[in-house]
């Protein structure tokens, strides 16, 4: 496998959209791993779904994020993160008052094996 040696952003990086308005950058993209940025703004979420093989940690750039896990609220502010293990619930909402920057780390990738609930 070839590695890029270029330095990854949201300036550079494969762009997506996805729910009301969010937006999301592939940093990383590989079967084994994939580590992407979102934005989501004020008053958005994901549907509620689990992953069976994909782990995941969510990391807050800014804004604050609240994360609903197996029926528990964690509040996440800037520069705090959260391990979502495989077939646990979760649901991540804006809440507050501005825009929602993070970034989720996937091993492996999970966007074929994401299942609503």
């Amino acid at each position: 496998m070839t590695i890029e040696r270029k330095p990854a952003s949201a300036k550079n990086a494969e762009h997506y959209l996805w729910g009301d308005g969010c937006d999301g950058w592939h940093l990383l993209n590989r079967d084994d791993v994939s580590v992407i940025q979102e934005r989501m703004p004020l008053g958005t979420s994901e549907q509620m779904h689990y992953h069976k093989i994909a782990r995941q940690f969510f990391f807050v750039l800014d804004g604050r994020a609240t994360m609903d896990v197996d029926g528990e609220r964690v509040v996440l502010g800037k520069h705090q993160g959260i391990e979502i293990s495989p077939g646990a619930s979760h649901q991540l909402r804006n809440e507050s008052s501005e825009d929602l920057s993070f970034l989720v780390f996937s091993v492996p990738k999970s966007h074929k094996d994401r299942y609503e609930r």
